[in-house]
């Protein structure tokens, strides 16, 4: 029996024998007459400010410590976001998401600047916790903006997956511009940055439509029936602080859109009802989507962190004056990769998720090989295997979520889209660790077989 071009893992692209360059042009036509701009653009913005600073402190990892592993960094980066996305889901729909944004960017913008202040003689403790703020605030964003994106529908998912790739093609090429290219300091590099999530604000108050959020629909403004209004009259309200915490708009665990949820504001009995429910979701998105994405990010930030810092070859002959300018440019070229993925999600789907994390998993072995063995002869071939990797890490995170936005009951999706966020942070963890171990071991290794260079970087 033929599979289908879907079954088979991908949707057919132009020029094969299913489909054209005119289904192709109609695809992209659909997208731009049909969906509204607005919301694209406030979700992209979500996506790129969101996570920016997290890929701007990734990228000046080697500035702010120097020779202590980078998995310190990443670690602290990304714990805390882990355990906010675990144990968020549960209680978060109690807050207003007027309220979230306020914090979020308060959190961010006070960890950068503690990050750009604290001089090099400082502790590097004082600037890990400036990194643990604005993890928090990455976190709490991150399943926060997932879940809104189940009252605007398909297209909110693509912008802000589109968002988070721009954001690591920003933050890693605004730092390796302003400190390699222009010339700043590390420190006034970073205090620009700070400023960032103001944007954030203007995203959420000013640009993304009010109507689909505060009448619980799905874009595209889909008209519910009228039992399932709890009130007879929609009403344009302007005011996002005037949202009850306790509705379905502003729940995660909200069971479906413009249905309200009772399970927080009843006896205890019916919340631990709700709480076990959630936990049998939970179980059922590990295998399919959960596993997946956690795999390939185990193998990729693992690359990042462990293997990476130890790519280096001769000055003579890579395009780079010295060896602290490899790793924030192998930076560059993974979000870049990640960026093109998460952006081609309206075009291409892949369904099958495990092909492109073994091959991640593949990426891993050979990097780590070639930091043993120093057998790739040319550091531009290196460039190609990151931006390879940062092209299946992005491909696997936006199909992730856009297969759940596909085959999850929507009573259960906007739960399913915000738990299913903790896989990437938990694989990241998990990769802090061994990133840390395998830097040092690699360093050490490539030292005791004369090659130093790794020795050579200091903090900035």
């Amino acid at each position: 029996m033929n599979k289908s071009p879907s079954s088979s893992g991908l949707l057919p692209l132009p020029g094969s024998p299913s489909s054209s360059w005119a289904l192709f042009r109609a695809r992209v036509a659909n997208l731009v007459t049909k969906q509204d701009t607005s919301v694209l653009v406030a979700f992209w913005l979500f996506g790129l400010i969101n996570n920016v600073l997290y890929v701007i402190i990734l990228s000046a990892a080697q500035d702010l410590v120097g020779n202590v592993p980078k998995g310190v960094v990443l670690l602290a980066d990304v714990m805390p976001s882990f355990l906010t996305k675990l144990v968020a889901p549960y209680f978060i729909h109690r807050i207003p998401y007027s309220v979230r944004i306020l914090i979020f960017v308060a959190l961010s913008s006070t960890g950068m600047l503690m990050i750009a202040f604290t001089p090099p003689s400082q502790s590097v403790a004082v600037k890990l916790i400036g990194v643990v703020l604005s993890s928090l605030s990455s976190g709490g964003g991150e399943l926060s903006f997932l879940g809104l994106t189940h009252y605007y529908g398909h297209m909110s998912l693509a912008a802000w997956g589109s968002g988070t790739g721009g954001a690591g093609l920003a933050g890693a090429g605004l730092y390796v511009m302003m400190t390699d290219w222009i010339g700043f300091s590390v420190k006034t590099s970073l205090l620009a940055s700070a400023f960032l999530p103001i944007v954030m604000l203007v995203s959420f108050f000013v640009i993304l439509p009010h109507g689909p959020f505060l009448q619980g629909t799905r874009k595209e403004y889909e008209p519910l029936a009228a039992e399932d209004l709890q009130t007879g009259e929609e009403e344009e309200v302007n005011n996002f602080d005037d949202i009850p915490a306790g509705t379905a708009a502003s729940s995660l665990l909200a069971p479906g859109p413009a249905v309200a949820s009772t399970a927080y504001s009843t006896h205890s009995a019916e919340s631990k009802k709700s709480f076990l429910a959630n936990v049998r979701r939970a179980k059922s998105l590990f295998i399919p989507y959960m596993l997946p994405l956690f795999l390939v990010y185990v193998a990729e930030y693992t690359i990042n962190q462990g293997v990476a810092p130890t790519l280096l070859f001769p000055l003579d002959s890579s395009p780079f004056s010295e060896f602290r300018a490899f790793y924030p440019f192998y930076g560059f070229l993974y979000q870049l990769g990640v960026f093109i993925s998460r952006s081609s999600s309206p075009f291409i789907r892949i369904h099958q998720l495990y092909l492109p994390t073994f091959l991640q998993i593949a990426n891993l072995v050979l990097l780590t090989l070639h930091a043993i063995l120093n057998f790739i002869p040319s550091v531009y071939i290196v460039f190609i295997i990151v931006f390879w990797e940062g092209m299946l890490g992005g491909a696997v995170y936006v199909n992730t979520f856009a297969e759940i936005m596909e085959n999850v009951p929507l009573k259960e999706r906007e739960f399913s889209l915000g738990a299913t966020s903790v896989s990437d942070s938990g694989g990241i963890c998990i990769a802090g660790f061994l990133g840390m171990a395998m830097e040092v071991w690699l360093c050490d290794w490539q030292v005791q077989h004369g090659r130093d260079w790794c020795r050579r970087i200091k903090a900035g």
